[in-house]
């Protein structure tokens, strides 16, 4: 800030010294500090005014709400699953677009838990890996080699 360093300040208060004199400085350091004492309380004043004005701490109680960090999905699930907001296993709806699909089999599309298999496509040999970064993984189907 303004380019000054602990190097600058140092020579400052150095030249003050010699010029304000031994018997002068503590009354003008004293000065110094009550005039920064009230600059401290002044502008803590004004911003305190200004917030009550704004209503700036209001809007920080919103934002302070919306905190994403105060969401752990463990504690959320945890506590849906305590208060029984989370439906069992039969009442779920299946998550395979061939389960609503007319032409499967309705005792398979009935039962969410139950493989819905397609016998007329040939089931895919190889495998699942995650490739990329933690950050950013990825899945990639690996044919098994032929």
């Amino acid at each position: 800030m303004f380019g000054l360093t602990i190097e600058k300040l140092f020579l400052v208060a150095l030249i003050a010294a010699v010029i304000i004199g031994p018997r002068r400085l503590p009354e003008y350091a004293g000065r110094l500090g009550g005039v920064v004492r009230r600059a401290t309380l002044l502008a803590g004043d004004v911003a305190r005014r200004a917030e009550q004005e704004a209503g700036v701490a209001s809007i920080r109680e919103e934002w302070t709400a919306l905190d994403p960090r105060q969401y752990d999905p463990r504690r959320i699930i945890r506590d849906a699953w305590a208060a029984g907001e989370i439906p069992e296993t039969s009442e779920r709806r299946s998550i395979d677009p061939r389960a609503d699909d007319p032409t499967v089999d309705t005792a398979t599309a009935d039962d969410p838990t139950a493989d819905v298999v397609d016998e007329t496509r040939p089931e895919p040999v190889g495998a699942w890996i995650v490739a990329g970064s933690s950050g950013h993984p990825r899945r990639v189907w690996v044919p098994a080699d032929s």
